[in-house]
């Protein structure tokens, strides 16, 4: 069944496709993410791995530093993250020191998600939602990767 905010679940899922398509453009795995508070987005972030050599710059990792910048302090409580990607270990670990409340997720990571570690690399008391466009997310990561792939 889904949740009665569905509508606004898409939505912003539609705004981290924005921020996964300019990803895209700059040869990054294109994964878009944003924090939101009360109706507020918080954070903007893409995958920026390739673009500052740095392997933890996932969408994730980016959305957390700037919504807690925004915030004044390290816990997200009361903040949403949507994420066109199921996150990885590394940034459900990140997300579970944050206290994140609730994680929205496009496609699935059948091979990395942090569905594969469970139970413990979330905060307990973090909500999850998956599927949320998740066939437009999961076709611009195969559209990309199909690009890399023919050369």
């Amino acid at each position: 069944m889904l949740p009665e905010n569905f509508q606004d679940d898409a939505w912003f899922m539609k705004q981290a496709l924005a921020e996964a398509r300019k990803a895209f453009d700059a040869g990054e795995v294109p994964v878009g993410a944003l924090i939101v508070a009360g109706g507020r987005i918080l954070a903007r972030s893409h995958n920026l791995t390739e673009t500052l050599g740095d392997v933890t710059a996932h969408a994730e990792m980016q959305a957390i530093t700037t919504a807690a910048h925004a915030l004044g302090g390290k816990y997200l409580a009361d903040c949403t993250l949507y994420v066109t990607l199921e996150p990885c270990v590394m940034c459900a670990g990140a997300l579970a020191w944050a206290q994140i409340s609730r994680i929205v997720f496009g496609a699935e990571d059948p091979k990395r998600g942090f569905h594969l570690y469970k139970p413990g690399c979330l905060h307990p008391r973090t909500e999850i939602t998956s599927g949320v466009r998740a066939a437009e997310c999961g076709e611009l990561l195969t559209e990309f990767f199909r690009s890399r792939r023919s050369g």
